[in-house]
């Protein structure tokens, strides 16, 4: 029996998405025959070639009214086509000559994109910001810069002239977005193919010739994936309808579970939700039928039913740890992307990362804000450290890449602690980043001994960056706490991402202008080098959607068609709430000035006062 485990588009370009190497990887200790495609990386290679080139201005010119980019790239098209191989080449790191052509520019068309080199308010032109950020030896990343800046106009060129569903990260995203109704997912998979359709169904036409598996299994971890999983699909049981097809990943795991539309069955004969290991001993006959919903057990609204008594239940004991498996992916075809001149943001998209998770779920897991009720999160479990450092030494023999990205959810001080004890005995030079809770646990000493067991960065979350607010949503961290910690990560060469959240139950302008000058002053510090807002959604699994009163906000009626698709976010109304979308705005400029090191001379509430918001502030804030 062969198994075709898929990635589909679009995701991160710059290094594998782990769901299908920990899978392939577990798989194989099964005995099993597995294959691995990412198809994400195939679409964006076989769009920004020649042919793709070609194909994509073929789109252009068809548009009666083409937009003022499209007119500049078929202006300069033949620019465009004889560049796009090097650029490419290069950003895979197979041409790092050409890297010396696209340094100095002019080799390179320049579009829209190219502004962000020379930033308002700074005096400098696109030359002098190259020239400060880079100097004269700084060739490589200077050419990465740009020619990730060129990439990124090509994807609004397909965005404006071919397909508005496509982005370098997500594709259709909105067909899944908050989706209670399978009905818009279904008009757009019988509507007419976009180029972007077309090449989806011929990369998926191309591996099933190549791998003959007897199961295709499709990795969803977000909504940008979801259609284009369900096309390739769809072109499964065209060419192949005895095949089994198989989903999982974060969305089947947070929004699928309720499904009740039989419609989704035509494409798929397995849902399988939490860690993905037992579902799939049940699909292969080596176990019981858990934590799955399928087509070959008839009543769907029983096996729900199963599905959530299953929750609570552990299934796979983590201490026997499950070693990925890269086999059958080529890391030397990935594209190392830099989109921003920030040391911290550029690990999202540079660097062939191998991404391991260490524990399963949270030892926290209690925020209010969080799917805790979920598997993935609620059951903490940590295998034996000698087992971590034994993967890490195979993955690192296995494919020459000695960069690590430990996934989970948080990383526990004491986890920590004991993995950097073993990697400096065993002697191993190791490079890696994580997820961490910014708390009192992770002390200078600590940080020391993470940066010497290879550490280089950390993200975590800040979220609101309010006292009163963390104590809201059982956060367990402090201002003070978070700030001491950022400080030992800097001070021992670490860098520091914060993840942070806005408009949150009963947040006021006031605590959102003191959140943003707190984040002020670590950038000002140099204790935190990156961080992105995000908006706060009320989701299923959440405590506060099991308690909205305790934070002040009342659930609103859902609307739930006769056959539900998707359930995950939920809506709700807050009385007297601020306009959080226009804060919003304000945060988020303020915010990608202070990661480009602007603005940090200025109080917080100024970035408000420029989306016309109120300026009058209360409490002494």
């Amino acid at each position: 029996m062969t198994i075709l485990l898929v990635t589909p588009p679009l995701v991160q370009l710059n290094t594998p998405y782990p769901s299908t190497p920990a899978l392939a990887g577990f798989l194989a200790e099964c005995g099993a025959a597995v294959r691995q495609t990412d198809l994400s990386l195939e679409l964006v290679l076989r769009l920004f070639s020649h042919d793709g080139l070609d194909q994509i201005a073929e789109s252009c010119r068809a548009q009666a009214t083409p937009s003022p980019l499209v007119r500049f790239f078929l202006d300069r098209f033949a620019d465009y086509r004889s560049t796009v191989a090097s650029a490419v080449a290069f950003l895979q790191g197979r041409d790092d000559a050409a890297g010396w052509l696209i340094a100095r520019r002019g080799y390179l068309p320049e579009g829209p994109r190219f502004d962000a080199l020379a930033p308002a308010g700074t005096g400098l032109d696109a030359d002098q910001t190259l020239a400060e950020l880079f100097g004269d030896l700084g060739v490589i990343d200077r050419a990465k810069l740009l020619a990730s800046l060129y990439l990124d106009d090509l994807a609004d060129i397909v965005r404006e002239g071919v397909d508005p569903a496509f982005g370098f990260a997500r594709y259709a995203e909105r067909l899944a977005l908050s989706a209670p109704s399978f009905d818009p997912l279904l008009e757009r998979l019988s509507a007419p193919p976009t180029l972007i359709d077309a090449l989806i169904d011929e990369l998926a036409e191309e591996a099933l010739r190549r791998h003959v598996p007897d199961i295709v299994g499709l990795t969803l971890p977000f909504p940008g994936t979801v259609y284009a999983a369900f096309r390739i699909a769809a072109a499964v049981r065209r060419f192949a309808p005895a095949v089994r097809i198989v989903f999982g990943g974060g969305y089947v795991n947070t929004e699928l579970r309720e499904v009740n539309d039989p419609r989704v069955f035509e494409y798929v004969d397995d849902l399988c939700f939490d860690e993905g290991f037992a579902p799939w001993l049940g699909i292969l006959g080596q176990g019981p039928h858990v934590r799955t919903l399928s087509t070959k057990k008839g009543d769907l609204n029983a096996q729900r039913s199963t599905l959530n008594a299953q929750c609570s239940t552990s299934d796979i004991q983590h201490a026997a740890f499950h070693v990925p498996s890269y086999a059958g992916l080529d890391l030397s075809r990935y594209l190392n992307l830099v989109e921003m001149a920030n040391p911290m943001h550029r690990l999202w998209s540079d660097g062939k990362w191998l991404k391991l998770q260490l524990a399963n779920g949270c030892y926290w897991h209690r925020c209010a804000f969080c799917d805790v009720a979920l598997d993935y999160i609620g059951r903490y479990e940590t295998p034996e450290t000698a087992s971590i450092v034994a993967a890490i030494v195979r993955l690192k023999r296995e494919t020459g890449q000695s960069g690590f990205h430990f996934t989970d959810e948080a990383l526990a001080p004491a986890l920590v602690r004991r993995l950097c004890e073993a990697l400096l005995a065993s002697g191993e030079t190791v490079t890696w980043w994580g997820n961490i809770r910014f708390e009192k646990g992770f002390t200078p000493a600590l940080a020391d001994l993470m940066a010497r067991a290879g550490c280089i960065a950390v993200t975590g979350g800040l979220e609101c960056a309010h006292d009163r607010l963390l104590r809201l949503m059982n956060k367990g961290v402090t201002l003070d706490s978070a700030a001491r910690a950022c400080q030992a990560f800097s001070d021992a060469g670490i860098l520091v991402h914060a993840y942070l959240m806005y408009g949150f139950p009963t947040q006021t302008v006031d605590e959102t202008v003191a959140a943003l000058e707190y984040v002020r002053r670590r950038f000002a510090d140099g204790h935190i080098q990156s961080a992105y807002w995000h908006r706060f959604a009320l989701t299923a699994h959440s405590p506060i959607a099991r308690a909205p009163a305790a934070f002040g906000i009342r659930l609103l009626p859902e609307v739930v068609p006769g056959r539900r698709f998707a359930r995950n976010e939920i809506p709700y109304e807050e009385p007297g709430a601020p306009d959080h979308a226009r804060l919003g705005e304000g945060l988020r400029l303020a915010l990608y000035n202070y990661m480009l090191g602007l603005g940090l001379d200025r109080p917080a509430h100024v970035w408000l006062k420029k989306k016309g918001l109120p300026q009058k502030r209360r409490n002494g804030v």
